[in-house]
């Protein structure tokens, strides 16, 4: 079983404040984007995460670069900060993002697809049945 390493980034996506979750799992990448409005404080973060983390829809995975390595304690600050100081998320997030959001897009594409042929089934079938009633016997 393999190392699974998840991250979150919370960023200011004009007008709303948005938390990207990359979830790396045997060189893989899938992520999970949510939408918090306004400017979320740590414990509403960490209370999200605990309340709602099993609730999330991560992306297919993406292959991913996993590299391995132990920094020293100011290194890994200065990386953090370096981090903070950074805007918006990864290429390969916006990726995994990209492709959730075009699958989701093709699934309600095929949904309405079916409902509007349904629909014309059922005008149809009603308009048969009312010539049928008009001709009654003659």
């Amino acid at each position: 079983m393999g190392k699974t390493v998840c991250r979150l980034t919370v960023f200011f996506d004009e007008p709303f404040w948005v938390g990207v979750f990359e979830r790396t799992e045997d060189g893989k990448l899938s992520v999970s984007k949510i939408t918090f409005g306004a400017e979320p404080k740590e414990a509403e973060v960490y209370e999200f995460i605990l309340k709602h983390y099993c609730d999330l829809r991560f992306s297919p995975a993406v292959d991913a670069v996993v590299k391995e390595s132990r920094a020293n304690p100011k290194r890994m600050q200065r990386e953090v900060k370096k981090q903070l100081s950074a805007k918006g998320v990864g290429t390969k997030s916006q990726q995994a993002l990209k492709l959730q959001q075009d699958q989701n897009k093709q699934a309600r594409k095929a949904k309405r697809r079916e409902a509007k042929a349904a629909q014309a089934e059922r005008l149809f079938e009603l308009k048969q049945q009312k010539k049928k009633e008009k001709h009654r016997g003659r």
